[in-house]
């Protein structure tokens, strides 16, 4: 018997989470704003850890990280754009991220660093730049919990959302359900409330958001709910079926 088809946009029946990025938080009081998106009933806290070298840009290190992390009781994911990051893995996991995110292009041994995360005790996942295909990370499917499609290039916040990658989402997706497959896929990069139907309806469950979250005039709560909801309401256009 041949397997269902796959639908052109799979969507998803994996819980939605939202996850900001901090990144355009006034890194001053940036406790309080890690306080104030639990309080909004966000499901984790990304931070972005740049490098200056893998992307044009510095961020912050495990420090700043370990220092709010007493703060709140929200998980933490580290979504690292470094060159060969192996070397800080057991930090931001002593720091308190449980999930580490590599990307594909700036390792040399990909399967190795994955398996180095889990070794570690974190969650393991893998991030894909715009122009890096599906293909890149068939292989390491099996040893993640979760695969980052990035909607922009990396390396700075603010930036406008690529619709042209939600055909990769639908392929890892449908590549995802094929194999029967349990992770999530995530997106990051210019998603706010005209982007994230799209996002979704492709097959991503975790949304991150960064400007569009902070820049919200009604506030924070109101920003993460109306992204809850405008995600949700893809489902009423999927057909019925199980995912992961």
């Amino acid at each position: 018997m041949k397997p269902a088809a796959i639908p052109e946009s799979p969507g998803t029946d994996r819980q939605f989470e939202i996850v900001p990025s901090v990144l355009p938080a006034d890194f001053a009081h940036f406790g309080d704003a890690c306080i104030a998106l639990e309080k909004a009933g966000v499901d984790r806290i990304q931070f972005d850890i740049m490098d200056g070298r893998f992307v044009p840009n510095l961020t912050f290190g495990p420090d700043l990280v370990a220092a709010v992390r007493p703060l709140v009781s929200v998980p933490f994911e580290a979504h690292l754009m470094v060159h060969e990051p192996d070397w800080l893995f057991e930090r931001f996991i002593e720091a308190g991220c449980e999930l580490l995110i590599v990307h594909a292009e700036a390792v040399t041994h990909l399967h190795r660093a994955l398996v180095a995360i889990r070794d570690a005790g974190a969650r393991a996942a893998v991030a894909l730049n715009p122009a890096t295909p599906v293909d890149a990370v068939q292989h390491v499917l099996d040893l993640v919990d979760m695969v980052l499609v990035m909607t922009v290039n990396p390396g700075f916040g603010g930036q406008s959302y690529l619709a042209s990658m939600e055909a990769k989402i639908t392929q890892l997706r449908s590549l995802v359900l094929e194999r029967g497959l349990d992770l999530d896929i995530e997106v990051d990069g210019g998603i706010g409330p005209s982007t994230v139907a799209g996002a979704a309806a492709a097959g991503a469950n975790v949304l991150v958001a960064g400007s569009s979250l902070f820049r919200d005039e009604h506030g924070l709560d109101h920003a993460v709910r109306d992204l809850r909801e405008r995600a949700e309401a893809t489902r009423a256009t999927q057909p019925a079926r199980a995912d992961g």
